[in-house]
């Protein structure tokens, strides 16, 4: 029994005509999430980051060399808008962990790149991070969780599929 339990059961003693079965589901994940953001953002305080700045960063370096992207190709792999992606490349540039940089293949644009600071901060961080990952889930076994990670993963495609049942 888990605290979700605790809540179904009041539910289903309050609303026995509902099926709060989905309830179930859905809080968990929620819960799960909670736990999980709070183990990381544990690791990325500890290197003086945030998930929102570790997330740039992490994006930059795993483009490859020369780990440096367009605010636009940047904003295409996080689900913020621009204004809020700009006031995260002014805070990193101001620890000196990005820079702009003139793009040279189109002089009127910029590239965000990582600084050599940047480097070694994100390449610290996502050491650690993993670290922390496998921690978070060592309380599962090797085969549940590669059944969970298979189960998420064709739950996630429904939304991300573009079908109509994941549409929200």
């Amino acid at each position: 029994m888990d605290r979700v339990d605790d809540i179904l059961a009041q539910w289903h003693r309050e609303r026995p005509d509902l099926d709060v079965a989905p309830m179930g589901l859905i809080g968990r994940i929620n819960r799960l999430s909670h736990h999980l953001g709070r183990g990381m953002e544990k690791t990325f305080a500890a290197h003086g980051l945030t998930a929102a700045s570790f997330d740039v960063l992490a994006t930059l370096r795993r483009s490859g060399r020369p780990y440096s992207l367009s605010p636009g190709d940047l904003l295409g792999t996080m689900m913020i808008t621009s204004g809020t992606l700009t006031n995260r490349i002014d805070q990193l540039e101001k620890a000196g962990l990005v820079e702009r940089r003139q793009n040279p293949e189109d002089g009127r644009s910029v590239l965000i790149a990582l600084t050599e600071k940047g480097f070694a901060v994100i390449d610290a961080t996502v050491t650690a991070h993993v670290a922390t990952q496998a921690r978070l889930i060592e309380g599962l076994s090797k085969q549940d969780r590669v059944a969970l990670d298979a189960l998420l993963s064709r739950y996630l495609k429904v939304f991300e599929s573009g079908t109509s049942e994941g549409k929200s």
